[in-house]
């Protein structure tokens, strides 16, 4: 326990306590405590460092390095004491440390400050977030690829402005989920190099001049350099906004996914329905099924395009270098984390548990004409230029509409009597198969190449995740 050891590290300069409310309110370690692995973690490592530069010996690098693994022991345990007089959760270990071990836990903080410190801190824990993301990424992409794989002949309508507009496979329209996800995957994967980079050594914001050798250190702690600029190492917060952007980004894509889950298990479309495990019932309506994951998800991403606006704003005023200001964007980045990691969590586990209605589907990629263009492209096939077949289906259309029929339902007199080029074989092209089968090349719609396409997606899935 180390309760009796609350006097401040910057004691010294102070005559007068801090009054209580304002050691409450300018406290942190009721939320950075999570961080405690990783300030751990960096101790060890800068112990090391400074035994080896002949800073400490080697008894008290030991002695730091077995009385920090104590200390993380109590943590893991749940008997450790956190005190918000000792404000963050460095100096409740150092703290700790040194009610342990005694005079050489005094020394451990030699050639570093807490700016640099918890620089390092963040950077290496969301490195770990950033690995669980991207895991949580694939695995969701997956899961897709199987349903894509399941659907790959199954037709429902494209929309555009939410209008029908051809038919395409299910198939086809999950991968299109695909590809946003393999972009956001890239996003994080790029980050996740620009934030390896360590500040530790830095110091205070000028470095230090003990004769540490920060290379070792990186190395040490899996860093790919040390940061070039002792201000900017301990100022910068680039790395949580991109991070946050990336997850903003990642967020809109499942807003959108979850937008068209809602319309399409919803009475008017019918298209699919979600398993029981991940909706709700109505408090009042026995006939409830409500997509809760969907609308939850689609909420929280809200959520998070807030965080990125805050850390933006939290940073655009602040002068070189550090500045108390940056307490504030743990509780964003964390929040951000854990809704984008849970949300990823529960779109990979509800993807394989949806049931297609696949009548309701196709009857509704009938309806809207959306066979039109293939129309068009058949009479250009024909030899009549593509703006005069627009128009001469543009008037099958209109005459469609007032029959109440579908260009497919129209009898070959009916249809002549817009252009003699058709002939008996339109109808092979108005079919919703013909239509889809038709887009039969890299990137299209046409069942074959869905599955052509889940080859090249999982092949490259497995390149990934070996790198």
């Amino acid at each position: 326990m180390h309760d009796t050891f609350t006097v401040k590290p910057w004691a010294g300069r102070f005559n007068a306590p801090t009054d209580a409310f304002v050691e409450a309110f300018t406290a942190s370690v009721a939320f950075d405590q999570r961080l405690y692995r990783y300030d751990i973690q960096g101790s060890i490592a800068h112990a090391t460092m400074l035994a080896q530069q002949g800073i400490l010996t080697a008894a008290e690098r030991d002695a730091i390095i077995n009385g920090l693994q104590a200390v993380q022991a109590e943590i893991d345990a749940g008997t450790f004491n956190w005190l918000i007089e000792l404000e963050d959760v460095h100096m409740n270990i150092e703290t700790a440390l040194t009610a342990k071990i005694g005079e050489a836990g005094k020394k451990l903080h030699t050639g570093r400050s807490r700016n640099d410190q918890v620089a390092t801190d963040v950077r290496l824990w969301l490195r770990d977030e950033i690995d669980v993301i991207r895991l949580e990424i694939k695995r969701l992409q997956t899961a897709l690829l199987d349903l894509a794989e399941r659907e790959a002949d199954t037709i429902l309508p494209g929309f555009t402005h939410l209008q029908v507009a051809q038919p395409i496979t299910f198939g086809h329209h999950l991968l299109a989920w695909f590809e946003m996800l393999d972009r956001d995957c890239e996003r994080f994967t790029d980050c996740r190099r620009r934030l390896n980079v360590m500040p530790l050594g830095a110091a205070a914001l000028a470095g230090t001049t003990y004769s540490i050798d920060r290379q070792y250190t990186a190395q040490l702690l899996g860093f790919d350099r040390p940061a070039e600029n002792s201000l900017d190492a301990v100022s910068d917060r680039d790395f949580a906004i991109e991070f946050t952007a990336a997850a903003a980004i990642l967020m809109m894509h499942l807003s959108r996914y979850s937008e068209e889950l809602i319309l399409w298990s919803s009475a008017q479309f019918n298209f699919i329905e979600l398993s029981d495990s991940f909706c709700t019932g109505s408090s009042i309506m026995p006939q409830k099924k409500n997509p809760d994951v969907p609308e939850l998800v689609r909420g929280k991403s809200g959520r998070i395009f807030g965080h990125l606006m805050g850390l933006l704003t939290l940073m655009k005023s602040q002068p070189l270098a550090y500045n108390k200001d940056n307490q504030e964007d743990k509780e964003p980045l964390f929040d951000t984390v854990d809704n984008l990691k849970g949300s990823l969590r529960v779109y990979a586990d509800m993807m394989g548990n949806i049931t297609c209605h696949h009548e309701r589907m196709r009857t509704a990629a009938k309806q809207g004409f959306s066979t039109a263009t293939d129309l068009a492209d058949y009479l250009v096939r024909a030899g009549i230029a593509f703006r005069d077949a627009h128009e001469i289906v543009g008037k099958a259309v209109a005459f469609g509409v007032r029959e109440k029929r579908d260009l497919a339902e129209l009898t070959l007199a009916e249809l002549q009597q817009f252009s003699a080029a058709i002939q008996a074989n339109v109808f092979s092209v108005l079919t919703l198969e013909g239509s889809v089968a038709a887009r039969d090349h890299f990137g299209g719609t046409a069942p074959n190449q869905v599955r052509a396409a889940i080859v090249r997606a999982r092949a490259r899935l497995n390149t990934t995740e070996s790198n």
